[in-house]
């Protein structure tokens, strides 16, 4: 008897340019199929996370509005909200867009662990991502001044403005999931 293969799920139906998704009649925007499947996958896991969040905090109004913002987060990262990702980013939809990503990444990290700018850029910048590095340290400086998130180099806390080399994204002392 021949061996029986289950065909790999296509996935929802696709608009012809691949552009859209296709869900009971409505078109979705798709997410940007130049992120790297990795961080794709991570970032599709805090998505789901957030929108379960977001279902068991009904009546609790600062909850739901917490998970709302992550389901936003991730989402805008993905490229399913915010500029097109076809487009020729501006420079503040890339910055909301890098924002976005570092903070779903820290998301579906432990606390402990630590992203390195060039992941946010990998997921923005597609596969131009080492011309978004310059604007992916702006936005880590942003969010570490804002006290979201830490800039570190062999662990030690850093400013981003002065240091070279390579860096590390934590979680900050204002950080809020």
């Amino acid at each position: 008897m021949p061996e029986q293969h289950a065909a790999a799920d296509p996935g929802p139906e696709r608009t012809p340019d691949g552009r859209y998704i296709v869900v009971g009649g409505r078109r979705w925007r798709a997410s940007d199929p130049a992120i790297p499947e990795p961080l794709r996958v991570e970032l599709v896991a805090v998505l789901m996370e957030a929108r379960r969040a977001v279902g068991s905090a009904k009546g609790d109004e600062e909850a739901t509005a917490a998970a709302r913002a992550r389901v936003q987060d991730a989402k805008v990262a993905l490229g399913e909200r915010g500029q097109a990702w076809w487009e020729d980013p501006e420079p503040a939809a890339l910055r909301t867009r890098l924002g976005a990503a570092m903070r779903t990444l820290l998301r579906h990290r432990r606390p402990e662990v630590t992203i390195c700018p060039s992941d946010a850029a990998r997921v923005a910048g597609g596969e131009g991502w080492r011309t978004a590095m310059d604007a992916a340290r702006e936005v880590a400086t942003e969010l570490a001044d804002a006290g979201v998130l830490e800039v570190r180099q062999k662990g030690v806390r850093v400013d981003a403005r002065t240091a070279t080399g390579p860096l590390r994204l934590a979680r900050g002392a204002a950080w809020s999931d």
